[in-house]
């Protein structure tokens, strides 16, 4: 499904099947795995609890978890680099590797405290600021923060905050469910000429950074709100209109900038899970949006030729 918008129209298309078992036509409006998309909402949250006052973006990971980056870390690893990627922990544990081994261990679940630990037992790999490197680690940490700040989970909190707010009714955290909740498409992995059904997966390892489920008509809910403000105070969402000042960075706080040439910027954001690809886009005024959700079935390493085919054309 893609969803294609602005100032001079609008358009959404939809192609293909459900199921291959079936054949039955694919589901305009079903639910996806958003994968990296979350990182907007998780972003929404934060930046809601800074205006709040709740939560300084200077506040460090030091002085928020005493004890939990190793003597290492000599520098402070503060909120804003975990928003932009700037914070030099390195990744975590996670169900990677072949993907024979992936799909294996595709109901394993991955506790996040391991996440954590493992990350920070390898030691910085820059000092923070340093660097722009997108890790998932930047997020895992920022909604344990938003749990102690809270004293809730990061599920119910974001639910409460993000998805409510913006009317995201087909949106929801997982956890530990391995199937989709209602109607959805399958996603499938070709694997040596044979699609192979990965709908069915635990996403425990990616949580608060990547386990969201959506639909197209949700996202685009997701990307209007944050870009009007609905989603995040005006003075705290330049947080996500902004790239730090470090050579070949192209992430904010949530969002990811693409300079398309010709003075044309667009801000928006990936995401990719086993069997499945979704995206939002936009320029910063909104007079162009795109929007889509697919079944891909190599998603966990074709985000950026999807992106380049359902959502660079959106802007000429």
């Amino acid at each position: 499904m893609v969803l294609a918008g602005g100032r001079d129209g609008r358009f959404e298309g939809s192609a293909g099947v459900r199921d291959i078992r079936s054949g039955r036509e694919a589901l305009a409006d079903g639910r996806i795995r958003a994968g990296s998309v979350t990182k907007v909402v998780n972003a929404s949250v934060v930046l809601q609890l800074a205006a709040e006052d709740r939560l300084s973006l200077d506040s460090t990971v030091q002085e928020l978890f005493p004890g939990l980056l190793t003597d290492a870390f000599t520098h402070p690893v503060t909120v804003r680099n975990l928003l932009n990627h700037t914070s030099g922990i390195q990744a975590g544990a996670g169900l990677n590797g072949p993907w024979e081994e992936q799909y294996a261990h595709r109901f394993d679940r991955l506790p996040v405290a391991e996440v954590v630990r493992t990350a920070v037992a390898k030691g910085p790999a820059f000092a923070p600021g340093e660097r722009q490197q997108y890790l998932n680690i930047n997020y895992t940490l920022l909604a344990l923060i938003v749990e102690k700040v809270t004293g809730r989970p990061f599920e119910a909190e974001a639910t409460r905050r993000v998805l409510g707010p913006l009317g995201m009714r087909a949106s929801y955290f997982p956890g530990d469910e391995v199937g989709i909740r209602g109607a959805h498409n399958r996603g499938y992995q070709l694997v040596d000429g044979v699609h192979v059904d990965v709908t069915r997966w635990r996403m425990t390892d990616r949580w608060a950074a990547g386990d969201l489920v959506s639909s197209p008509a949700d996202l685009k809910r997701l990307l209007v709100g944050v870009f009007t403000g609905a989603a995040v105070p005006r003075t705290q969402l330049e947080e996500m209109f902004t790239v730090p000042d470090i050579d070949g960075a192209t992430m904010s706080a949530g969002l990811e900038r693409f300079d398309l040439g010709d003075g044309k910027v667009v801000w928006g954001k990936s995401g990719a899970r086993p069997g499945y690809n979704a995206g939002i886009a936009a320029t910063r005024d909104l007079s162009r949006t795109v929007v889509y959700g697919v079944t891909g079935t190599t998603a966990k390493e074709s985000g950026g030729p999807v992106a380049a085919r359902f959502g660079i054309p959106a802007f000429g």
